[in-house]
């Protein structure tokens, strides 16, 4: 059986002052990290950014503002639905500002790519191999 989850969606990137543009953002969560989701986006096969979120993080965002450092999550409406406004900082500029970018997902297809990394690993059941990681550490891999 493979518990690896995997959902590529269509979301609206949105860049400094730019309108929205259409990007694909690939989640990915592997249980072998499972307090952890990756996001790739990428436009034209070129990769844009990866980000790795706290799964918990992105639940949380759902339904209310969380973040306070580099990534904030909160919910947004858009007419009828729902979106989850996912806000990025970057690397720094040259004039001491920094690489912002926005990007809005339906909360709907979110959810049920989060409600199926809980069927996989359920919250409270996650593990990880404190030994391996320290091992890890301290060979400096």
């Amino acid at each position: 059986m493979n518990s690896f989850v995997h959902k590529t969606l269509v979301v609206e990137l949105q860049a400094g002052d730019t309108e929205r543009f259409p990007v694909l953002a690939h989640l990915s969560y592997d249980p072998s990290d499972p307090f952890a989701v990756t996001v790739v986006f990428s436009h034209d096969g070129r990769v844009l950014a990866r980000w790795q979120l706290d799964r918990e993080m992105v639940t949380e965002g759902l339904t209310g503002p969380v973040g306070i450092g580099d990534v904030r999550l909160r919910p947004e409406s858009r007419g009828v639905q729902q979106e989850l406004r996912m806000e990025f900082l970057g690397e720094a500029h040259a004039d001491g500002g920094r690489h912002h970018a926005v990007v809005f997902a339906w909360a709907e297809t979110v959810g049920d790519f989060l409600r199926e990394t809980r069927r996989v690993v359920p919250p409270g059941r996650e593990e990880v191999g404190l030994d391996d990681f320290l091992a890890d550490v301290l060979t400096g891999n």
